[in-house]
């Protein structure tokens, strides 16, 4: 079971940290066409998408990562507290 949990706290984490990456890399100037760039779109866009539809852009900033980055976190707790309380 704590191996479980480990792996749902590595994955949120590394999720997390994607999420991070994406906002820095939308400060700066990159390549929209660099493998890499388009790896990192494709893997977060799916979970920022809805929170950019329910939250638009305030002053031309994008508050979804920042929502989203906190909603994975509740959900990480809550996933974690369920398999605690199932063991």
């Amino acid at each position: 079971m704590y191996t479980l949990i480990s792996a749902i706290n590595i994955l949120f984490t590394l999720f997390n940290f994607l999420i991070i990456v994406r906002v820095l890399f939308s400060w700066i100037r990159v390549n929209p066409y660099n493998p890499l760039v388009r790896l990192l779109f494709q893997i977060t866009e799916p979970v920022l998408a809805p929170f950019r539809r329910l939250i638009p852009p305030a002053a031309g900033l994008d508050f979804s990562p920042l929502v989203a980055y906190f909603a994975l976190e509740v959900l990480r707790r809550l996933l974690i507290s369920i398999l605690l309380r199932i063991s």
